[in-house]
């Protein structure tokens, strides 16, 4: 038999919502209803008539709750063969009648993590009944029904229910457990016995939309979330307009809102970002020039990039994006007359994030390689202590200039190069196999940006240089040299920083050291 009537129903829910409409139409097809604590009291409340779960065991719910459904009336009623002549006799000769569908979503274990719950309530919210009656139900869902999700009630509110659907929902309730046991787990290894790498690391995800495809039209791609209930990012914005994201949207838009965070309480800021890379980052006193100036960085590459800013968008700001054709903008919000701006551009897609994600966050990455994966903590090393290795020492607006290009320098693929003046980038080279080569690179889109621009000079001219990682010989800071730097700040460490800083020396140039590296692969 693949359609099964439900005769008897198990209801145990911390979220009630839509409970008591399901339990009404149960009813309404005859179905017995049995329940536990506060659903029970939810649904009398609501005028059904429902069994106790004490009275199905023989036993009283005890331990302030934690023992009331692992009882052999319960999981016997669950996992029996209904079609196995001894599993039949067993129930018959032990007073354990089947119980056809489980309906339980699991106590609020990291909701009680994310409020900040002190250790005993963290505890008191691992769920251990809950679990083993899905895990019950649905190895036997030949026969019973789980449902773990108020989405499905209707998928069982007919009062029976088919294989196909049983065993959609076996899928999701063993998906359901899996994650919830992670969440646990991690809190314990993590959080609770502060291990920063646990033995087992438990990676579980919940997917949203399947993307149309990868990086490339032949790769299949879908788009998954996770972090619990604080997570803050572009998983979690919402997408006010324009067409489906695809796979690289999403992984530049990200690229493009963990760098804006940087910049979460300076002065209005813009990055533009392209295939990961920004190709521009400007602060100034509105979005809209801080835009200009991010824009005028790199007009070519701008062309079809990612968008992010640190303060909700405008509408002056929406009318210079508007100019160009953008993928993605990405704001904390945005004002009704740049959203009505942007309306006239559909495929524009407008991503909207409430407060940005904090830069200081902490957190482990993971990156699947062949056999396994790497796992290491977020490069979050910001407002490094400088140490001044050249005979002139950086004058403040060199300071400034230096801190800035080594923030965005950060978020630069390596090797990589940013050349940064009065708060705007004056040129980046990124992801080039030597240092030398990157230094080279952005001088020239500076020089590219001038000239376009109709400028005089390159801002390269008097602007500061940071380098990802220290310079191994002294050909590339002379390359900045030649661009026309006046401030350098990288990591330092090299076996030849003598060189590099007699030759900074030489040009003139003030250089600090870091002492912190930012590769980026």
């Amino acid at each position: 038999m693949t359609d099964i009537p439900i005769r008897r129903a198990l209801l145990s829910v911390s979220d009630k919502t839509g409970i008591v409409d399901l339990a009404r139409g149960l009813a309404g097809h005859g179905v017995e209803l049995v329940s536990t604590g506060g659903t029970a009291k939810a649904l009398r409340d609501a005028g059904l008539d429902v069994r106790d779960i004490s009275e199905l065991t023989g036993f009283p719910e005890m331990m302030d709750g934690r023992v009331k459904t692992l009882h052999p009336n319960v999981h016997g009623g669950l996992l029996a063969v209904r079609d196995d002549a001894a599993h039949v006799a067993s129930m018959e000769e032990h007073g354990i009648g089947a119980i056809d569908l489980v309906v339980v979503n699991l106590y609020p274990f990291e909701a009680t993590v994310a409020k900040g719950a002190e250790r005993d309530e963290v505890i008191e919210n691992i769920d251990i009944g809950g679990p083993s009656m899905v895990r019950s139900a649905a190895k036997n869902h030949a026969f019973v029904a789980i449902v773990t999700d108020p989405a499905d009630y209707a998928l069982v509110s007919g009062g029976s229910t088919t294989l196909a659907d049983r065993r959609k929902l076996a899928a999701k309730a063993y998906a359901t457990t899996a994650a919830y046991d992670g969440a646990i787990a991690t809190w314990f290894g993590t959080i609770d016995q502060g291990e920063a790498f646990p033995e087992t690391l438990p990676i579980t995800l919940k997917r949203g939309p399947e993307l149309r495809y990868g990086e490339n039209p032949h790769q299949s791609a879908a788009f998954y979330t996770a972090g619990g209930a604080t997570a803050r990012g572009i998983g979690q914005a919402r997408q006010v307009q324009g067409k489906a994201l695809s796979y690289n949207n999403l992984n530049d838009a990200d690229a493009a809102l963990d760098l804006v965070s940087e910049f979460r309480d300076a002065a209005p800021t813009c990055v533009i970002v392209k295939h990961a890379n920004p190709c521009g980052v400007a602060t100034g006193a509105s979005l809209a020039e801080a835009y200009e100036a991010a824009f005028a960085c790199d007009t070519v590459s701008a062309f079809g990039g990612i968008i992010a800013l640190n303060r909700p968008l405008d509408g002056a700001t929406a009318r210079a994006i508007a100019g160009i054709f953008t993928e993605v903008v990405v704001a904390p919000d945005a004002d009704e007359e740049a959203q009505a701006i942007f309306a006239a551009k559909k495929n524009l897609r407008l991503l909207l994030t409430g407060e940005l994600p904090d830069p200081a966050r902490t957190g482990l990455l993971a990156k699947a390689i062949t056999g396994g994966w790497l796992v290491q903590t977020r490069d979050n090393a910001s407002n490094p202590e400088l140490k001044v290795v050249t005979k002139r020492a950086p004058t403040e607006q060199e300071l400034i200039d230096c801190r800035f290009a080594w923030t965005i320098a950060k978020h630069v693929k390596s090797n990589a190069i940013v050349y940064a003046k009065d708060g705007s980038t004056a040129g980046i080279g990124a992801g080039q196999m030597n240092r030398l080569e990157s230094a080279r690179i952005a001088a020239w889109k500076a020089k590219d940006a001038a000239d376009k621009a109709g400028w005089p000079t390159p801002r390269t001219i008097g602007s500061a240089v940071a380098s990802d990682a220290f310079f191994p010989f002294a050909d590339g800071l002379l390359a900045a040299v030649e661009a026309g730097a006046t401030a350098v700040i990288q990591p330092g460490g090299s076996i030849r920083d003598d060189e590099v800083i007699a030759a900074a020396d030489a040009a003139g140039l003030a250089m600090v050291f870091t002492g912190v590296r930012h590769f980026r692969h």
